[in-house]
């Protein structure tokens, strides 16, 4: 039985060595139809073994006809992340011989990617770093083995055949990465490029984006690898940084106490926090790469990859650089906003229809208000806010015609009926009071419901003021101005403390 592993304390010598990260990423791509047939890639919560043909299940005698649209967002994924495209490609054979291969070997690309050369910039604590991109390459996806028990207690291992043949990429990293944090925020990045092109949903959690990680340690200062360890079974991004930071510390342990490391491939439990050895580490030897004798080189025009160009979307980096430079945003705003499709959109509409709106008191309704109704409802679809509408609403709290906190109960009632904000604001009477003898009256009527209040603040506690405040905000239903009301009430008391 396997024993829980305990996450090792850094030892003082561990500030010696720095790690060396490579990430490899593999996502589903966004087809109707699977990589090399016909079938449809709407397995999910299909019975198993429904969405098969000969091609999927390996059967002798069937041939592969090549998805275009699979390589279609290869393509695509190569041009956002600046790599270099070859003018001819070809498929080769990766063999290998495990239950969810039928065919013994999986159809993939070995020298000669689609797409080799880019880089991906994130954000990271110590700033922007550049992440190089070894390649991108179009593959088969494997079967699914289902691990279950029999009514008499037997262990039984089947095969659910449905994700078989699905158009897969793998995007492999330099090793450039020096941080499990830097390895997070890169699968992030990855996977907010990989939505915003279309290319792949890349939901970790429906296996549509597995990250992998190659984590080594080496003195500092050296330019030899230390031993490379793959870990798998990270199915978070959460899982990700805590996986490889666990393996770096489990290394550095190893080294500190003299014990060798081994080239292998560890999976991550979540539960445990821990690393444990599953199988030693495949090379390419291994795998007997030769080309694929079924399906001829794939030549790339140059016209077709200047359209993908042209076609391709404005990139998050690109957005958070022209919301903070263009809209003098926060780059904490800036991420936020492009990270959401929903929300980005439902920014620059409201200030397309708010003309003058200002586009920082946008954005904090947006990332504020909007998300948290969305995020309080069990899906998206039941959270929806008209751009006009919220503009509406905007100058009304900008030009002081109702208060923010009634404001927000608009905006709440705007998303859950679609109603329009004026017939809400005057159902509910929440035009604001600014008017002085209004506002007068009612913070003299507090002020004499509360004497005790009074004398405190006269006697030089301030903070009862702010009770007073509150008092008349309550009385009015929020709808007074809150600086009228907070000077009414200063006026009337004297200079007093300030």
């Amino acid at each position: 039985m396997t024993q829980p592993i305990t996450a090792p304390t850094r030892s003082p010598g561990s500030t010696r060595y720095e790690a060396v990260i490579g990430v490899e990423v593999h996502c589903q791509l966004r087809t109707v139809s699977k990589m090399f047939c016909s079938c449809s890639t709407a397995y999910d919560g299909a019975p198993p073994n429904t969405h098969v043909c000969p091609v999927c299940l390996g059967l002798p005698g069937a041939l592969p006809v090549i998805n275009r649209r699979a390589v279609e967002h290869v393509l695509a994924t190569g041009l956002a992340i600046n790599a270099k495209t070859p003018d001819a490609t070809r498929w080769d054979r990766k063999n290998y011989f495990y239950p969810d291969l039928p065919k013994g070997y999986q159809i993939s690309q070995y020298d000669l990617p689609l797409a080799s050369g880019g880089r991906l910039t994130i954000e990271t604590a110590d700033g922007p770093m550049a992440i190089g991109i070894t390649r991108a390459h179009l593959e088969e996806d494997t079967a699914k083995l289902v691990h279950a028990t029999t009514d008499d207690g037997r262990k039984v291992s089947l095969i659910d055949f449905n994700r078989s043949g699905a158009p897969l990429m793998e995007i492999v990293t330099d090793p450039d990465i020096r941080t499990a944090e830097g390895a997070r925020r890169y699968a992030e990045e990855l996977q907010l490029l990989l939505r915003t092109i279309g290319a792949s949903d890349a939901d970790m959690e429906r296996g549509q984006m597995r990250v992998e990680a190659n984590v080594s340690i080496r003195p500092h200062g050296s330019a030899e690898f230390g031993t490379r360890v793959e870990v798998k079974n990270m199915n978070s991004f959460r899982s990700v940084e805590r996986a490889i930071a666990f393996e770096i510390e489990r290394q550095t342990a190893a080294l500190d106490a003299g014990e060798p490391l081994h080239l292998e491939t560890r999976g991550w439990s979540d539960d445990r926090g821990a690393t444990y050895h599953m199988r030693s580490k495949e090379t390419s030897d291994d795998y007997r790469y030769f080309p694929e004798p079924d399906l001829p080189p794939l030549h790339v025009d140059r016209a077709w990859l200047e359209a993908l160009r042209t076609a391709l979307p404005e990139l998050p980096a690109a957005r958070r650089e022209r919301y903070e430079s263009g809209f003098e945003l926060s780059s904490y705003d800036a991420a936020v906003l492009t990270a959401d499709p929903d929300a980005s959109r439902l920014f620059e509409s409201t200030l397309a229809a708010g003309g003058e709106l200002p586009a920082k008191a946008v954005a904090n309704w947006v990332t504020g208000e909007y998300l948290r109704l969305r995020n309080a409802t069990s899906g998206e679809a039941h959270v929806q806010i008209d751009p006009g509408e919220l503009a509406a609403l905007l100058r009304l709290v900008e030009d002081g015609s109702i208060s923010r906190a009634n404001a927000k109960e608009v905006l709440e009632a705007h998303a859950t009926d679609g109603r329009s904000v004026a017939a809400i604001v005057e159902d509910r009477g929440f035009r604001q009071i600014s008017d002085i003898e209004t506002v007068g009256k009612a913070v003299d009527d507090v002020l004499a419901a509360n004497p005790a209040a009074v004398a405190d603040y006269r006697a030089g506690k301030v903070q009862a003021i702010g009770f007073l405040v509150g008092q008349v905000m309550k009385a009015t239903r929020g709808q007074a101005n809150a600086a009228a009301v907070q000077e009414a009430v200063r006026e009337r008391l004297g200079a007093g403390p300030t």
